[in-house]
């Protein structure tokens, strides 16, 4: 795997502990919708992240976790934020994983994720858009507060490009404010679905999550050869 320069470009905050970034590689790159790459903070101390911009884009995007009780995400952000201070680029392993999106299957789709986990489906949500794929496609999003939900307005306008497109957003401990669905995101979907067998899967999240919802969805009917995650290679 080649090690890329890549600048940093930008660094703004999405919510309090989520923020964007994006990233300029010294040289053209190649990744499919739904990789991700590695920050190297060093030799020993390389971090996977979902890419969450599409092939051919310029910049590569990532939406990386700040909290203090997050280390692993919160520590390759300051080291974003060093390199940015300083002008320096940060190096980058590009395009692994393979939980890509399958673009030749016409099985509908279910795409799935828990908290940040969402910069891969929406790597994802934005290729089935500019592809004009036209197969039903739901996307739940699972979050613990509703203001964790950073591009609900823009899945909102994806969705209804298309009649055969659905975001469904989830919250975990609503408030009184929130009118939307409300648990856990995977139940959300068993509840959604009598049987999952006839669609594509994809899920990120946690590692916890994605064995639970490995389990549950294969109880409910989905086939495992047509469920991807990342996680799935170490759980």
């Amino acid at each position: 795997m080649t090690t890329i320069s890549c600048n940093v470009d930008l660094i703004e905050a999405l919510t309090p502990t989520v923020n964007r970034v994006l990233l300029t590689p010294a040289q053209p790159v190649s990744f499919a919708s739904g990789q991700y790459l590695q920050l190297c903070l060093s030799d020993s101390d390389k971090r996977p992240f979902s890419i969450a911009s599409i092939p051919g884009q310029r910049q590569l995007e990532l939406h990386i976790g700040g909290a203090v009780a997050d280390p692993y995400a919160s520590q390759a952000l300051a080291h974003l934020m060093q390199q940015h201070q300083l002008q320096q680029p940060v190096q980058a392993e590009i395009g692994l994983g393979n939980a890509q999106f399958r673009a030749d299957s016409e099985r509908p789709l279910i795409l799935l994720a828990g908290g940040t986990g969402f910069s891969y489906i929406y790597s994802i949500a934005q290729t089935i858009a500019a592809a004009n794929i036209d197969r039903p496609v739901f996307i739940y999003w699972g979050v613990r507060e509703h203001s964790a939900l950073y591009h609900a307005d823009i899945m909102q306008a994806w969705a209804a490009q298309n009649s055969k497109y659905r975001f469904i957003p989830v919250v975990q401990n609503p408030d009184d404010n929130w009118q939307g669905r409300s648990g856990m995101v995977h139940e959300a979907v068993l509840n959604d679905f009598v049987s999952l067998e006839a669609y594509d899967i994809y899920v990120a999240g946690p590692f916890a999550m994605a064995g639970v919802v490995r389990s549950a969805f294969i109880e409910q009917g989905a086939q495992r050869e047509h469920m991807f995650a990342d996680a799935f290679a170490y759980i």
